[in-house]
């Protein structure tokens, strides 16, 4: 038995070592929402964007929620709540019409055991368009 503690103990000292040398180490939020709008421009605020169009939505930890409708993603820093957004969080939002707006909730759940964890109220949505090249 002592001979098979070593080499478990090597096995696992072994095996953590590509894990470390290849963790990415990650970005701030301001950094990641930066990163995702490299290349574009910031359009005219609006109140309302059509949610049925949306391809995806992706959380940036406590700083935003961004709608991706065709080419362009529209930015949502919450007014309220904010402080709520978490990466792994899914998103439930219930519409009255077709539109999500400025003066909707979203209610967040953890991924994990899908038990409520908040809500944002949301703010403008900023339009982000790719640039055209000259």
């Amino acid at each position: 038995m002592r001979l098979h503690i070593p080499m478990i103990l090597a096995a696992a000292a072994l095996a953590a070592i590509p894990a470390t040398a290849s963790a990415r180490e990650r970005l701030a939020p301001e950094d990641q929402l930066a990163k995702l709008l490299e290349g574009r421009v910031a359009g005219e605020p609006q109140n309302c964007i059509p949610l049925s169009m949306a391809r995806s939505s992706q959380v940036i930890d406590k700083t935003a929620i961004v709608y991706r409708v065709g080419s362009t993603l529209w930015v949502n820093r919450p007014e309220g709540g904010a402080s709520s957004l978490d990466d792994d969080d899914i998103l439930v939002t219930r519409l009255s019409g077709s539109q999500l707006c400025s003066i909707d909730a979203v209610q967040l759940h953890d991924r994990s055991s899908n038990m409520y964890s908040g809500f944002v109220s949301l703010g403008k949505f900023v339009p982000y368009r790719r640039v055209k090249g000259e």
